[in-house]
């Protein structure tokens, strides 16, 4: 019986100590944020998206001054004008301003779209090149030391300069 404890005992520590030393993993981290703001092909995405918001902004412009100029004509014009014409005239107004709402919504819909499929490739260029070298510098885990990331405490290796490496910047 006495040998069956002893035996027990060292088994369990055996167990213990081999379970630590699996438990040990390598933990790397990165602020993907900064690394793909980094990224060259980041800043010709981000000019793209500008350029269609300022398309799409003077556009809206030009609609909006349209229906500022007939609402101007109209009023000053209702006086001399019918009922039922007056009438004809503010349905068509509010369905200018319906049109400009709906146009606002679908730019920035289309806006937002154009945002993600550009953006898309970039991450995964970034996903890549973060797996590369975490494989290659031997870590089995990476977080994302980014604002709410979920990092409390980023004391590891910081695998930023070696991802920009990577890619080549």
């Amino acid at each position: 019986m006495k040998q069956f404890k002893t035996l027990f005992i060292a088994a369990v520590l055996f167990i213990s100590a081999t379970t630590l030393a699996t438990a040990q993993s390598k933990v790397a981290h990165i602020n993907t944020t900064e690394l793909v703001t980094a990224m060259p092909q980041m800043k010709l995405a981000q000019a793209e998206v500008e350029k269609l918001g300022k398309t799409y902004e003077a556009d809206i412009q030009a609609m909006v001054k349209e229906y500022q100029a007939k609402m101007k004509q109209y009023e000053a014009e209702a006086t001399t004008k019918t009922e039922e014409e007056n009438t004809k005239r503010v349905a068509e107004v509010q369905t200018m301003e319906r049109n400009i709402q709906q146009f606002q919504a679908q730019a920035q819909q289309e806006l937002q779209k154009k945002e993600v499929d550009l953006l898309k490739p970039i991450t995964e260029k970034a996903k890549a090149a973060i797996l590369k070298v975490a494989k290659a510098q031997g870590f089995q885990y990476v977080l994302d030391s980014a604002q709410g990331g979920g990092v409390i405490m980023a004391d590891g290796k910081d695998l930023l300069a070696d991802v920009k490496k990577e890619l080549g910047f």
